[in-house]
């Protein structure tokens, strides 16, 4: 037995889930829900990092919430800033109050008998279970209990302190230290900056270079529209100015690589100057958003790169020593820290076991529907965002389509709906076209998406806004169904 039935389960209480909230009290009124959340904080990712100098790589007129402006003065945002915005949303709103915290989902069984999914999660070690009639993934796509560590030779025999990112020990001194952070990524150029601050010197240890592009991490237009225009105003002008520009930029970075490849390099050139070897640390040998572009604010990395507090090496580990790491090309890294920012280990589905009257849902088998649900899965969304653009965006809209399900089976009496396939022509591509290793490492075990709408993946908001916002629930492809065991829902 449950011990307890909601109309909508979310898992996960980060940026997701509380948007997830946010949407269903605005338009879905009188529905009740709840947020199983595995840990004991709001938050998510912006809880779970701890890292020194943890931001966002992502702009906050994008990256916050399309119903709540952005208001501080920093763009470029801080984790424990963004933090607070998300804590403010859930409290402002009232979504705290809906929240079941150290509830750890493990499976979801859905009938068709009855319309309802059986979420079963443990809670103390003790095992907790509740029924839904909708179930809305919001757990984000990667491990929360660790992260990715190649299995380094000799890493058992050096002295020092080795820690991963995602992991980040509150007593750790580095503080005069000598330091090594291994990897080129968001984590890499987010710490090496932070780090030198206080670090006797960092490395950033890389064996192949990232697209790395610099922007003010204040957002003057922005700043000063908030002074003449309401709050909601200058924060969707500014909204939309970004998303446009974010689109026109991997538009042209699909359509001339050569050319927007140039200019990110001249760029990086123009910061570090002309003696520093562009060439060999900071020019990638993939075309721009072949994997996603690193943003410093306010040029940090390149300052602490001119300030001789930090540096970058690219080369090959040949093995750790005692005291650090020695390189393929016979160099040694002494170290007294080494920083694994080697990445995440992603996880399908937020991790869960899920079946459909008794069958097991293999995730590798199953077929994104408008890159939210999935073909043959009943009353099932996940909150997937953007690799091109800010989480934030694709999350706000698939909240929105799901307030629209939800509200068009009220509206005609049914109580499933279910994404068919009947086009024989569809063939199936990766979830992502995305060669960063952290995403190669994964892909066999995601889903995969369609080759035509609606079975494909857009990494365009301008698509998705017409898809997922105004076309039309009922577009023949999602199946409404409801058993006449099932009584029929009164709209509020």
């Amino acid at each position: 037995m449950a011990d307890q039935h909601f109309e909508v389960v979310i898992v996960g209480a980060g940026l997701s889930g509380i948007g997830a909230g946010y949407h269903l009290q605005a338009n879905c009124p009188g529905r009740t829900y709840a947020i199983l959340e595995g840990r004991e904080a709001i938050g998510g990712t912006w809880d779970l990092f701890r890292y020194p100098g943890i931001r966002s790589d992502s702009d906050m007129y994008t990256l916050g919430y399309a119903f709540k402006p952005w208001t501080e003065a920093k763009a470029i945002a801080d984790g424990p800033s963004i933090l607070r915005y998300v804590r403010d949303t859930a409290r402002d709103n009232g979504i705290d109050r809906h929240i079941r915290f150290g509830h750890h989902v493990k499976r979801a069984s859905w009938s068709s008998e009855t319309s309802t999914w059986t979420v079963e999660a443990v809670r103390g070690g003790e095992p907790v279970s509740y029924t839904c009639n909708f179930l809305f993934l919001c757990g984000g796509y990667y491990n929360y209990e660790h992260g990715y560590t190649p299995d380094f030779p000799g890493a058992e025999s050096f002295k020092g302190a080795v820690v991963h990112p995602q992991k980040w020990p509150e007593d750790l001194d580095y503080a005069g230290k000598r330091v090594v952070v291994i990897g080129s990524g968001a984590t890499a150029v987010t710490l090496v900056p932070e780090l030198s601050r206080t670090a006797a010197h960092v490395v950033m240890l890389q064996r192949s270079p990232t697209y790395v592009v610099s922007r003010p991490a204040e957002d003057k237009l922005a700043n000063d529209l908030r002074k003449w225009l309401p709050a909601k105003l200058a924060y969707a002008l500014v909204r939309w100015r970004n998303v446009l520009f974010g689109m026109y930029f991997y538009q042209m970075a699909r359509k001339k690589p050569a050319q927007v490849k140039a200019g990110i390099i001249d760029m990086v050139r123009q910061q570090l100057g002309p003696d520093y070897d562009v060439d060999k640390h900071f020019t990638p040998s993939y075309n721009p958003w072949d994997q996603r572009l690193c943003l410093v604010p306010d040029a940090d990395l390149f300052e602490a790169i001119k300030a001789g507090s930090a540096s970058v090496v690219t080369d090959h580990i040949e093995t750790f020593t005692e005291t650090g790491i020695k390189l393929k090309s016979g160099e040694e890294l002494a170290a007294d820290v080494i920083v694994t920012a080697t990445g995440l280990e992603l996880k399908a589905l937020n991790g869960l076991e899920l079946s459909v009257d008794g069958h097991r849902v293999d995730p590798a088998k199953a077929m994104s529907y408008k890159g939210m649900m999935y073909r043959d899965v009943p009353n099932l969304a996940s909150s997937f965002g953007y690799t091109n653009a800010s989480w934030t965006l694709k999350c706000d809209l698939t909240c929105e389509y799901v307030c629209r399900l939800l509200n068009h089976m009220t509206k005609t009496g049914t109580s499933q709906c279910t994404p068919r396939n009947t086009d024989p022509t569809v063939g199936e591509v990766p979830w992502l076209d995305f060669s960063s290793g952290y995403v190669q490492r994964a892909m066999e075990k995601f889903p995969k998406q369609g080759s035509k709408a609606p079975w494909k993946l857009h990494q365009n908001y301008a698509l998705d806004l017409m898809n997922l916002k105004y076309a039309t629930v009922a577009d023949g492809v999602m199946e409404f169904a409801r058993p006449t065991s099932v009584p029929v829902r009164e709209a509020a």
